[in-house]
């Protein structure tokens, strides 16, 4: 490939996670939001931990994301069904040209949450979920763009990828009347098959067309990116969802209304300062930051089938068994003067090395995390 092509194969070994010899920040600087890379062998090691079967049944669990698109053979081309799903729903699928499509498997599969300490030079909020795909051959989602980051790593079969060169600018050109949003006009620049082990990033908006080869199985690891909209939005509505006693518009000493239809100057700039005030609080901003950033992306967690007590999570950790988190996404903090506020705990698995087992108020801190479904437990033996 010619050597100033912005897609390079580059032959990576584990030991520097699936960046290989290539360091994270000359991979933030020179690729992250700017360009794709192949990472050719990228996780050697690396082998689907779900069998095909197991996805199916993972997509017919209740309240678990998952679509089926079926290029043919549905009701229409390029239909998409949606979960939940039985387990007849796979029985009738035809043979090739279909996709599914399973959502947060981090949250519900330890092998596939895994897949996110390899991108730890990325910071946990930025982390949406770990989205699998099963294909059978020439199972495909189409041509088309994502608005986010995405690392594909393939854990199963051969994929042939085409893809551009960059970041697509400027508004894209759809086919219309379809299920799906595929792009009418994709030209590829670049086009290899990955592996078991190889990984593409893909910064937003790259044009890009996977079409599986065989039975084929690709871990997308995907990133947040919210929009100014999303943000606001959300911190308004915790806003007016505080309850209390708020202080309320005032006007004494106000003019006379003339006429009594219009909406004067003073009274506007009071409203906006009013508004300004409820906005400008970094405080606040900050709580509601490291809540809205950690939330589950879908719903809720999987929480365990009966409840926790603080005293329970004691003597199972007093017996040697460990805290593992659900995903790494939910977990963060920030730093503020010189404490720090966590939004959920644990980086690692957590043993009786960094826990104070007779701290009562932490016991029941992880006992509701657990109930919560943010972290799992596995005991001894």
């Amino acid at each position: 490939m010619d050597e100033r092509s912005p897609i390079q194969n580059t032959q990576s070994p584990i030991q520097n996670g699936l960046l290989g010899d290539l360091s994270a920040e000359a991979f933030l600087e020179e690729y992250w939001q700017q360009k794709p890379l192949f990472l050719k062998d990228a996780l050697p090691d690396f082998r689907s931990p779900l069998a095909p079967e197991e996805l199916a049944g993972l997509a017919c669990e209740d309240g678990v994301t998952a679509r089926l698109i079926l290029e043919e053979g549905g009701a229409r081309p390029w239909e998409v069904r949606h979960s939940p799903f039985v387990e007849e729903d796979f029985l009738e699928l035809p043979e090739t040209h279909w996709t599914l499509l399973v959502q947060e498997v981090d949250r519900l599969v330890p092998g596939a949450a895994r897949l996110l300490d390899e991108v730890a030079f990325l910071p946990n909020w930025r982390l949406d979920d770990v989205m699998v795909s099963y294909a059978p051959d020439r199972g495909t989602v189409g041509p088309h763009l994502d608005s986010y980051d995405v690392f594909l790593v393939q854990g199963l079969g051969r994929r042939r990828w085409q893809i551009g060169d960059a970041p697509l600018e400027g508004d894209a050109s759809y086919v219309e009347g379809l299920d799906v949003r595929l792009l009418d006009d994709f030209e590829p620049d670049d086009e290899f098959v990955a592996e078991p082990g190889d990984v593409l990033y893909l910064p937003p908006r790259v044009p890009h067309y996977g079409v599986a080869l065989e039975d084929c199985m690709t871990y997308s690891v995907g990133f947040l990116a919210p929009t100014p909209q999303d943000l606001a939005a959300g911190f308004l509505e915790h806003v007016a969802s505080q309850t209390g006693d708020g202080a309320r518009y005032r006007d004494a000493g106000r003019s006379p209304a003339d006429p009594p239809g219009l909406v004067p100057e003073a009274d506007r700039a009071r409203l906006r300062a009013m508004l300004r005030e409820a906005l400008d609080d970094d405080a606040a901003l900050n709580r509601w930051l490291g809540a809205h950033l950690t939330r589950p992306r879908r719903g809720s967690n999987p929480a365990p089938a009966t409840p926790y007590s603080a005293e329970q999570v004691r003597r199972l950790l007093e017996d040697g068994a460990e805290l593992h988190r659900s995903t790494r996404g939910d977990f963060a903090f920030v730093e503020r003067d010189e404490s720090t506020v966590l939004f959920a705990a644990g980086t690692k698995p957590l043993t009786t090395q960094v826990l104070d087992l007779g701290n009562e108020h932490l016991m029941k801190l992880l006992a509701q995390l657990l109930n919560d479904g943010a972290l799992w437990i596995e005991p001894t033996g």
